[in-house]
């Protein structure tokens, strides 16, 4: 199956096993890391409207840097000033398919995509 993507950071357990849940579905995804190629601003408004929660639905808010950069009440722009900045601020793992995107956090939200 082709047309798949994953913005993908291979240290956290959750992008893994969506990853390797793809896998064992026959489905070889294009791999993002993001966090060593970030997509810009345009993607990540892409994104944001595709996965239906707009761009905070996009922001790791568990990250200390989110609270280190005051950005609970920010603006959109902000926050994509800061996940452009900072692409560790960017939530993963975001999976990209012909049936939809997703932030697919739990992992098992993938299943819905299969």
């Amino acid at each position: 199956m082709s047309g798949w993507t994953i913005f993908h950071n291979p240290r956290c357990s959750t992008s893994r096993q969506v990853l390797a849940a793809l896998r064992e579905a026959g489905i070889e995804p294009q791999v993002v890391e993001y966090l060593k190629t970030p997509p810009d601003r345009a993607t990540l408004q892409r994104l944001a409207q595709e996965i239906g929660q707009g761009v905070r639905g996009l922001v790791r808010a568990k990250e200390a840097l989110y609270t280190e950069l005051a950005l609970e009440g920010a603006s959109d722009d902000a926050l994509l000033d800061a996940m452009l900045a900072h692409p560790v601020l960017i939530n993963r793992p975001i999976v990209v398919s012909p049936r939809g995107t997703r932030m697919c956090r739990p992992a098992a939200t993938v299943a819905e995509m299969l």
